[in-house]
């Protein structure tokens, strides 16, 4: 007879007491926790029961309470340890004693244990924050002890228990002097920097405070050393600073920014350094290259005043250089007809009142500046375009004035100005760090672009939304290479030709015009089953492999990466924490945390995941919703994920969705289906035999699928 499966609130341990052999227990979740406790000290004669308590023994070793309990799982090794408020109270006394060398290893110990939430809250109870201050204040403390007060103070700020408003003035000075001192040692100068940029974003009092204390010039300086951590920190603060200045005054922070040099120092100290950009600092770009381009919103969305002559005159500025219009008739009647003419030949859609043209936002007076910046800095590209296309008589001329207020709202929409930078994105282009005027010669590249698609697809009026289909095509491919520069945009945007877009098309999903016929249908339902199955193994391929996501919440971006990965028999899911984004594959003996496949009950996505119904900044984030996903498992537990990018979370959802027996629903999956339907049929249809399917067909995210499939067609 087999067996009984032990009852699921037993869980198996071992429980570790230096010096002294390990107990290997059942501790039974149903008991107090105390109780338990007190057995184990029992187990080793040990009295006052509670002054202990128990830790994980690896990883964060973080204390075991009623709450958390439920998290053991079977195999796990415990430590017995003393109990929370015993530790803080022997480490606040320690922190406090005369000798400096007791003193560095209570610091040392004490930034450790501060991870610890629960430890925390017995720490802070204590008025150890406020003890923390005051060495920090005291301006004593250096090297080592000073870090590890830092790193200690950090930790406990980061639960959220105390708020940032009751830090005092003179603390936020004895910081703030560390980061504009120009030697200071690098783990002080990077906690340092950590905590501004704490201060700033969660407190708008402390945001005045540091703004008056750190100097712009000495954060600059920080971008200039070989250690990409500072840089990433100094970039961060920045970051923060700049989010929070109050929107009357960031035009005129980025006018300071722009004097230091910012762009140029980022370009050849991080993007163009010695060393790669790692994962944290291409956030980090990716923000400030956000925030860079928010600027632009409030001439978004200005609608142009038509009785406003200053603005007016801008548009007799562009008719000017165009036509050389110094020599304008004399008459009112009869230098009306020749403006309503040269209006018409600029493209405007209302030739009578070109300024009605700008009072759609978006992208309202944005148009007209990029519009006077191509006639006034490219004189000779604007003059070629609008001559070329206001001489011709065939019905073919391509507006200039349509297309560049359209070409506007498209370049807006496509870069997303005005929206929030998006946690976990590091989508930051190189090529806009190369030019102070980054955003109007990205404009200037791209008019040039529409002009030359609509000359290739002949078009006409009537065509006008189909070419801006087409050129927002070529931009958006052509921006996923990551050009380094503008030329090399100019580069990519040729290859990208009109033909070129429509054999893209053509290999890129199956013309349905080919494929109605009775016999196809037949033959087409016959094999999806077959292509299906292929994906689902692939998906699957993809979990064994598994993939690094970012641990969301905790301010500080490093150290809050875990692995997860499927078992090669498809049995367990094993996931742990890791330090930073790992190179290459994740041994499972790293992975130390495991979830039975069998226990899972249900995979949730977007708004149903338990960590998207909490209260934070992430729950209005569209785009992190997009890319959150769950798997709930016995008891009651969750494990929440939120993807790097779209094609990781089709991914992981499709292969979730294949372990449990469910159909595959993803874009991926479509696109992947109806590519490989395609080029079987095809194949077929050519009886082909013993052909290998290219590496991979293109899907509809980003990132390219990873597919090395042979296939035997008979």
């Amino acid at each position: 007879m087999p067996a009984m499966p032990p009852p699921s609130d037993i869980v198996k341990v071992a429980i570790e007491w230096p010096g002294a052999n390990a107990q290997l227990i059942e501790i039974d979740q149903k008991k107090p926790l105390a109780s338990i406790v007190r057995e184990v000290c029992d187990g080793w004669s040990l009295s006052g029961s509670e002054q202990f308590a128990l830790r994980y023994a690896d990883g964060p070793q973080l204390y075991i309470t009623e709450q958390s309990r439920c998290e053991i799982k079977n195999g796990t090794i415990l430590r017995l340890a003393i109990s929370p408020m015993r530790a803080a109270r022997q480490l606040l006394e320690r922190i406090q004693s005369h000798g400096i060398d007791a003193r560095l290893e209570a610091l040392k110990e004490l930034a450790k244990l501060s991870a610890d939430p629960t430890f925390a809250a017995e720490f802070i109870n204590m008025e150890g924050l406020a003890t923390l201050a005051r060495l920090v204040e005291s301006g004593t403390h250096f090297g080592e002890m000073l870090a590890f007060t830092l790193t200690a103070f950090l930790e406990l700020m980061d639960h959220g228990i105390v708020s940032w408003d009751l830090i005092s003035i003179s603390f936020i000075k004895q910081i703030a002097g560390y980061v504009n001192q120009p030697m200071v040692d690098v783990s002080i100068l990077q906690r340092s920097l950590a905590i501004l940029e704490s201060m700033v974003l969660n407190s708008h009092s402390l945001y005045q405070r540091v703004a008056q204390e750190i100097t712009v010039a000495q954060l600059i300086a920080h971008l200039q050393v070989s250690n990409q951590e500072i840089q990433t920190y100094a970039i961060a603060l920045i970051n923060a600073l700049f989010l929070k200045t109050p929107e009357d005054r960031r035009q005129e922070m980025a006018s300071t920014l722009a004097q230091k040099h910012l762009r140029g120092i980022i370009l050849n100290h991080i993007i163009r350094g010695n060393r790669p950009v790692k994962a944290e600092m291409a956030h980090q770009l990716y923000v400030l290259q956000v925030l860079t381009f928010n600027l632009l919103e409030e001439r978004m969305m200005t609608k142009m005043d038509p009785n406003d002559q200053t603005q007016r005159d801008i548009i007799f500025e562009l008719r000017r250089i165009a036509f050389d219009g110094d020599n304008d008739p004399s008459g009112t009647e009869k230098r009306k007809a020749i403006y309503t003419k040269d209006y018409k030949m600029l493209g405007f859609t209302n030739p009578v009142n070109p300024a009605m043209d700008f009072t759609q936002t978006p992208p309202g007076m944005l148009a007209l500046d990029n519009m006077l910046y191509l006639a006034k800095v490219h004189q000779d590209t604007y003059i070629r375009i609008v001559l070329e296309n206001s001489s011709r008589e065939d019905k073919h001329e391509c507006p200039f004035g349509r297309s560049a207020i359209e070409l506007t709202r498209m370049l807006c929409d496509i870069l997303q100005v005005g929206e929030l930078p998006n946690e976990g994105c590091n989508d930051f282009h190189p090529m806009f760090f190369t030019h102070e005027r980054a955003w109007e010669e990205f404009f200037c590249v791209c008019i040039q672009l529409l002009n030359k698609t609509w000359k290739e697809m002949r078009a006409t009026a009537e065509d006008f939304n189909k070419v801006m289909t087409v050129v927002r095509e070529q931009i958006t491919r052509a921006l996923a290479m990551k050009p380094p520069s503008l030329e090399q945009l100019r580069v990519k945007l040729r290859s990208l030709s009109y033909s070129e877009i429509l054999r893209l098309r053509q290999s890129e999903r199956m013309s349905q015009d080919d494929f109605q016929s009775p016999p196809i249908i037949e033959l087409r339902e016959r094999i999806q089953p077959e292509i299906l199955e292929l994906i689902k193994q692939q998906r699957l391929n993809r979990l064994c492999e598994g993939s690094c996501f970012r641990k969301l919440g905790n301010r500080r971006r490093q150290e809050k990466f875990w692995f997860c990965r499927l078992s090669l028999n498809h049995k367990v899911l094993h996931y742990g924490d890791l330090d930073e984004t790992p190179q290459g594959e994740v041994p499972f003996e790293l992975l130390t945390d495991k979830i039975p496949v069998s226990d899972i009950k249900a995979v949730l996505t977007g708004k149903d995941c338990p960590h998207m119904k909490e209260k934070s900044a992430l729950k209005q984030n569209k785009e992190v919703l997009e890319l959150a996903f769950s798997i709930l498992y016995d008891p009651d537990e969750a494990l929440n994920f939120v993807a790097p990018n779209k094609y990781e979370y089709c991914i992981w959802t499709d292969g979730l969705s294949a372990l449990l027996g469910k159909e595959l629903g993803s874009d991926l999956t479509r696109s992947d289906l109806d590519t490989l339907m395609s080029m079987e049929m095809k194949l077929r249809l050519l009886d082909l035999e013993n052909i290998t399917i290219p590496e991979a067909p293109p899907p509809v995210p980003k990132e390219p699928s990873t597919y090395n499939f042979t296939y035997n067609y008979g």
